[in-house]
């Protein structure tokens, strides 16, 4: 299918591509590196847009930095490709660099970034679980003032995020907490293929010990509900607690409670719910493997 008539501007300053979004509302669409957005166009699954916003020749969206005390902050134009082989991503935050290989294939990583993966919305993205386990934060660029979003509260529905259109509002960074000693993290997907599918569940652990317990945890499932979802009564299980193999079953079946899947050509909903149980125990344990001295 041929891609419908549209205007392509590519707005040299967030000023510019802001405005422009402003002025058109509804009928345009930001593009960073195109993956999901040309696909949709040519599908016709993006009604009634007229216009799109490339923000590829806006230089300071390209940005991969690591801040000591602070984290790592990824520009809205870094690719996945980039994100994937950054030395410095895999020394510091091993399961970002993890999800974002995960992501479709080498071509697709090369052209897409993590933003765009994000801001796609997509109840099974791989990067949103890593991302709501490791606490991240989104921020924007709006003429009237940009903000800093927590990512829970990024994601509101399928395919949609909290992201305000009439303010021309522009995801312009995403900034990931540094891993302190004591903390792991970890992201598991599960599909048929390893490359191009898309996930039928994922799921993602960041863990904080105490000594031998539990500190704090945070447990991130996708692809089992409208948004990435957090498994509450898991990490309620899991804080204060000596880790053994008996705990971490209790904490997978409790994950699988909280989920919501849905049953599709790709997998039945009770098959989804179990392999959340499965991978929740496998992200918990990798997270406590690769945690920092």
């Amino acid at each position: 299918m041929s891609l419908p008539d549209f205007d392509f501007v590519a707005a040299k300053s967030l000023k510019e591509a802001s405005d422009l979004a402003r002025e058109r509302g509804n009928r345009c669409v930001f593009m960073a590196g195109g993956t999901d957005i040309i696909p949709l166009l040519k599908d016709n699954l993006l009604k009634g847009i007229d216009t799109v916003i490339g923000l590829e020749c806006i230089p300071e969206l390209d940005k991969l930095e690591f801040a000591d005390g602070e984290g790592l902050r990824i520009g809205a134009l870094t690719k996945l490709h980039s994100i994937q082989n950054s030395p410095l991503v895999k020394e510091k935050m091993p399961a970002v660099a993890q999800a974002a290989h995960y992501v479709a294939s080498s071509q697709i990583r090369r052209k897409g970034t993590m933003a765009g993966n994000i801001s796609n919305a997509s109840p099974s993205a791989d990067t949103a679980s890593i991302l709501l386990a490791m606490n991240a934060s989104v921020k924007t660029y709006a003429s009237g003032g940009g903000r800093t979003i927590p990512i829970g509260n990024f994601f509101t529905g399928v395919k949609k995020t909290c992201l305000e259109k009439d303010k021309g509002e522009i995801v312009t960074e995403i900034d990931i907490p540094e891993l302190k000693p004591g903390e792991g993290s970890a992201y598991y997907k599960h599909a048929v293929r390893k490359a191009m599918d898309l996930a039928i569940i994922g799921v993602a652990a960041w863990v904080k010990m105490a000594g031998r317990k539990v500190g704090d945890c945070r447990i991130a499932m996708g692809g089992v509900g409208v948004t990435p979802l957090r498994a509450f009564n898991a990490e309620k299980l899991l804080k204060g607690a000596e880790i053994t193999d008996e705990l971490l079953e209790e904490a997978g079946v409790a994950a699988s409670g909280e989920c919501h899947p849905i049953s599709d050509v790709r997998a039945s909903a009770e098959y989804r719910a179990d392999m959340v149980r499965v991978y929740t125990k496998r992200a918990i344990k990798t997270a406590l493997e690769t945690m920092k001295a």
